[in-house]
């Protein structure tokens, strides 16, 4: 028996049971697309935090009030600090031999109207060095002016929507705006960027700090950026840090001081159970389709018991047998795989055309799945094409009922 007849007689097989065929083809693309999603979603957020946090860039210590270790929540969510940090501490901050700039940050929601078009938008109160620092580039005009961070001033940088939204086609630079109770003159736009760490400038309005303490009625800063003078300042800044903020505190460390990598370290553990999750899911799928494998080549085991017989009359030997049945597993899982593929793949890719997301598939789900799909099926077959292989001639070609 030449190849040609093996791979005769496998698509004879498949062709002669149809539905059987398609039901084992089914389970197995399942279980390969559950992979394929899985590593897409997976390695599309991975890429998209880093993406986040390159645009914060590698020098960045943020500076949060409270600390999570009395808090028992995440800082940025959940912190509760006993003492705010005010610009004061700020200032304190960037006089630190190990930083090169600070910008002190106030957020929150108000209302900003021009005419008679108003909404609701995230307003920020920080410095010129938040430009800097954040990476912010302007399509028109200029910064916030390099002022001293506690003079107020009434001048603003809006984002590109948002300045489409209060001042359609009309000139935007020298123009009022109300937000809140007060009047702000725009100086600037911001360049299109979209959102970033939970900030989407592109509806924002950016004032000077004081402004927006005055504004908000708070002194206590929502957060502090500090710009060290290299990574290797990275561990002295935030010593330098701690220690400046417990000396101005009354001696007790009241704060939270994260970096880039911590902040990635607290994405990993999140991704990481959730593609632990998702690989279970895709785990279980395969498990089912190999279980249905191996119930399905028994039946065929059974209902071609006088074809195995005919095969070992005329001198098929038993490895040649196995290899039937292992076949026509291999064959399906590999027809299944890559079916699975095309639809993991083509929902990726619509994935990408409406979001964000770099949704894209990593090299180990392309492969992995597929190997680990033939690998299920040659491991559930295998029992039941050994018993077809072991089968006597005579006992097979036997009719039913028979003695």
């Amino acid at each position: 028996m030449g190849a040609g007849d093996t791979w005769h007689l496998w698509l004879g097989a498949l062709r002669g049971h149809a539905r059987r065929s398609a039901m084992l083809l089914l389970a197995v693309a399942i279980g390969v697309f559950a992979v394929t999603l899985l590593g897409g979603l997976g390695e599309g957020a991975r890429t998209y935090i880093l993406g986040e946090f390159s645009l914060l860039g590698r020098d960045i210590l943020i500076v949060l009030p409270g600390r999570n270790e009395t808090t028992g929540g995440v800082p940025p969510i959940t912190g509760m600090a006993p003492r705010e940090l005010t610009r004061a501490d700020a200032a304190a901050l960037g006089r630190l031999p190990a930083v090169r700039r600070v910008a002190p940050l106030h957020a929150g929601l108000l209302e900003i109207s021009r005419n008679n078009r108003n909404r609701e938008a995230l307003t920020l109160g920080t410095t010129r060095d938040f430009f800097a620092i954040r990476q912010l580039q302007l399509a028109q005009g200029q910064p916030l002016p390099e002022r001293r961070a506690n003079r107020e001033e009434n001048v603003c940088v809006i984002g590109s929507r948002l300045r489409t939204e209060l001042f359609g086609k009309s000139p935007a630079l020298g123009q009022w705006l109300r937000a809140g109770d007060r009047r702000f003159r725009v100086v600037g736009i911001l360049d299109d960027r979209g959102e970033s760490l939970g900030m989407d400038f592109a509806e924002a309005v950016i004032i000077p700090v004081a402004s927006a303490e005055s504004l908000f009625d708070r002194e206590g800063l929502f957060r502090v950026f500090v710009e060290t003078r290299g990574p290797s300042y990275q561990e002295s800044a935030r010593r330098q840090i701690l220690a400046t903020l417990t000396d101005r505190h009354q001696g007790e460390e009241d704060v939270t001081v994260i970096s880039q990598d911590s902040m990635l370290a607290a994405f990993d553990g999140i991704l990481g159970a959730v593609t632990l999750a998702l690989a279970g899911v895709a785990a279980v799928s395969l498990l089912v389709a190999g279980i249905l494998i191996m119930n399905v080549t028994w039946i065929a085991v059974l209902q071609r018991t006088a074809e195995i017989g005919l095969l070992k009359a005329i001198g098929a030997r038993a490895g040649q047998v196995r290899l039937l049945f292992l076949g026509e597993a291999v064959l399906l899982a590999l027809l299944g795989s890559g079916l699975g593929l095309l639809l993991g793949e083509g929902l990726l890719w619509i994935g990408r055309l409406t979001s964000d997301l770099p949704l894209i598939s990593p090299w180990w789900a392309r492969l992995g799945a597929p190997a680990l799909a033939v690998t299920v099926a040659v491991l559930f077959a295998w029992l039941p094409a050994s018993h077809a292989a072991a089968q006597a001639p005579v006992r097979a070609l036997r009719p039913q009922g028979s003695r």
